[in-house]
């Protein structure tokens, strides 16, 4: 597929490259759920310094770096806040509710990003008719809001809220670096806002497997026992934590192309005659909605037909995201493509 097709459907579909592929296979091994797996101790060690944490856990998946973190903050029937986008409420299975038994309480952001204030007006007052409310997250980038950028002013804001209400704060990092690549906030910046951050490395880092979760030592320990209750222990993992190290040494600088080459995406798009609007691209993700020209359904089809992968996002809604496999000519093609349409 890689060969046949320009695939803008995620970030996620990158293959390894050869130096990717050569750190791999030159990793030392052990077993990790004994603990004595050097590489995964290497890259746990690297992220928790980045992000001025106590301690990390590296795990087969985004979902599960997020839904071990909610599990360890909140007990079931307590509830956590998030923006109504969000990927732990859209996108995880139905997680928050059959992993910890908790409910939801949803709050209409901007592009995915909610506030302080909407924060402090969806706390439960403490009466046995409300659920306790116990979380805070936020996701950033966002990815329903086309790959929205917080203000760290904004998440300081928050921060202060649920200090002051015994609240964790948990954080969606999945592209995390792709938002700090835009606002030019540091890793440890952002690490001293919240209590749990998960950090995806098959995304736009390029890595074929694995998140980070970070928090104190203490959370952490918890988080290490419910990934064992998930079935997230792995053994030789160092392989794939070579990988997540290589991405973080050599992939970060260049989100830089991905989020031109997005941009320049989201440029075109707009002065073309199907489509009705473009969510203002800041990163690598471009949602856009299409007129009645095309249904989206047909659009998607007409586009495969010509070498392009792309997804529906909604009614009369398709996402693109740029990546490090998504190349300059490329970008050329896709264009020349939407051009014919």
């Amino acid at each position: 597929m890689k060969n046949k097709f320009i695939d803008l459907r995620s970030d996620t579909v990158t293959r390894p490259t050869k130096g990717m592929l050569e750190a791999m296979f030159s990793a030392k091994v052990g077993d990790d759920v004994f603990g004595d797996d050097p590489t995964v101790k290497q890259l746990e060690d690297k992220v928790t310094k980045m992000f001025g944490k106590e301690a990390a856990v590296f795990t087969p998946s985004g979902t599960m770096a997020n839904q071990i973190g909610i599990n360890v903050h909140v007990n079931p029937g307590d509830e956590a806040i998030c923006d109504i986008t969000s990927h732990i409420y859209n996108f995880e299975g139905g997680g928050i509710a059959f992993n910890s038994g908790a409910s939801v309480r949803l709050i209409y952001g901007d592009r995915g990003r909610i506030t302080a204030d909407q924060v402090a007006e969806c706390i439960n007052p403490d009466n046995e008719h409300y659920a306790n409310t116990r979380l805070v997250s936020v996701e950033n980038t966002a990815n329903k809001g086309g790959g929205s950028c917080y203000d760290i002013k904004e998440i300081e804001k928050i921060s202060s809220v649920c200090k002051q209400n015994d609240l964790g704060f948990h954080l969606d990092g999945a592209r995390l670096f792709n938002a700090l690549t835009e606002t030019g906030d540091t890793p440890a910046e952002i690490g001293a806002l919240f209590d749990s951050v998960s950090i995806c490395l098959s995304k736009g880092l390029g890595a074929p497997v694995g998140s980070i979760l970070l928090g104190n030592k203490n959370f952490i320990y918890k988080a290490r026992r419910v990934r064992k209750k998930f079935g997230g222990g792995m053994r030789q993992a160092g392989y794939l934590a070579a990988a997540g190290i290589y991405a973080l040494n050599n992939n970060v600088i260049r989100l830089k192309d991905d989020h031109r080459r997005a941009k320049e995406l989201g440029e075109y798009l707009g002065k073309t005659n199907f489509v009705e609007e473009v969510v203002p691209v800041e990163t690598n993700i471009i949602i856009f909605k299409l007129n009645d020209k095309y249904t989206d359904t047909r659009f998607l089809k007409m586009l495969e037909k010509r070498g392009i992968l792309a997804v529906g996002f909604g009614p009369q809604t398709i996402r693109f995201v740029t990546h490090l496999d998504f190349t300059e000519e490329m970008l050329d093609t896709v264009v020349g493509v939407l051009q014919g349409m």
